[in-house]
């Protein structure tokens, strides 16, 4: 189940990466009045949580500097109603998949809205933030919107026990940026995009601290032990994964990925945009 929840996130990402990389989704928020992307992004993200605090936000989203989140929340929300801003997201998500893929609702997309839907409504809740969020929403009737909706509640609990996975490993969020970096070959780590824009000062010091640990080199590289501890967090996150899997019978699972396939393949062609 391991290898299937690692197969499954491989096909399922092309469709979540519409909400962040498409125009359409983006386009719904600013016509909301969101100012920015990132007013966007957090208004209709965190929504499903409700109006909790930033520290709240910040907490569970983990990998996110400190006052990030307190740039956008509650302000995202104080004359657009969360309500509105996760309805605005996925009208925006749904709209980029049926552009790209042409697709409305093909039996194909159908019968993998629906197996991916399963799974994404059989796992525990427990210990899942984000993914609990995501759970009480409705479920569209419409199939893009069914296929979306549903691969993004798995992308969340992914994300819940990839957490885990790196609290337990005590990789902070901005650590675990320049570990994903190194295991892209990005080098220097500190000029990936997820953390390139923080304060000199900030990106040294984590990587003062990766020092210390011996997970990086002088040289800002991987060690040996850095190298172990990153593939050691992602192979628990797919192990973590699994649980929404289990609902589905062998045969479903080998269905779902036949059926996925082409979609995720013309998505991934498209760069999800």
């Amino acid at each position: 189940m391991t290898h299937i929840a690692r197969r499954l996130h491989e096909l399922l990402e092309p469709i979540c990466l519409v909400t962040f990389f498409a125009d359409e989704c983006n386009d719904e928020l600013t016509a909301l009045g969101h100012r920015t992307y990132w007013d966007g992004y957090f208004a209709s993200r965190a929504a499903p949580l409700g109006r909790v605090p930033a520290e709240v936000v910040h907490a569970a989203f983990y990998n996110f500097a400190e006052g990030e989140a307190a740039r956008h929340i509650p302000s995202a929300w104080e004359t657009i109603p969360p309500e509105a801003s996760v309805a605005a997201r996925e009208r925006g998500s749904a709209a980029s998949l049926r552009r790209i893929l042409g697709d409305d609702g093909s039996p194909g997309l159908v019968r993998a809205a629906d197996l991916t839907t399963k799974a994404a409504t059989s796992a525990p809740t427990e210990g899942r933030v984000m993914y609990a969020g995501m759970r009480t929403l409705p479920v569209p009737g419409d199939p893009v919107a069914r296929l979306w909706h549903s691969a993004t509640m798995l992308r969340e609990h992914r994300g819940d026990g990839h957490i885990a996975a790196l609290v337990g490993a005590r990789i902070g969020g901005t650590e675990a940026h320049v570990l994903s970096a190194l295991a892209q070959g990005i080098h220097p780590p500190e000029s990936f995009g997820r953390i390139h824009h923080l304060p000199k000062r900030r990106l040294a010091a984590v990587m003062a601290g990766l020092r210390e640990r011996g997970l990086v080199d002088a040289d800002g590289w991987f060690t040996d032990a850095g190298r172990e501890t990153q593939q050691r967090i992602e192979a628990l996150t797919d192990d973590l994964a699994a649980a929404p899997y289990e609902s589905l019978s062998p045969a479903e699972l080998d269905e779902l990925i036949t059926e996925l396939e082409p979609i995720s393949a013309k998505l991934a062609a498209a760069g999800s945009r």
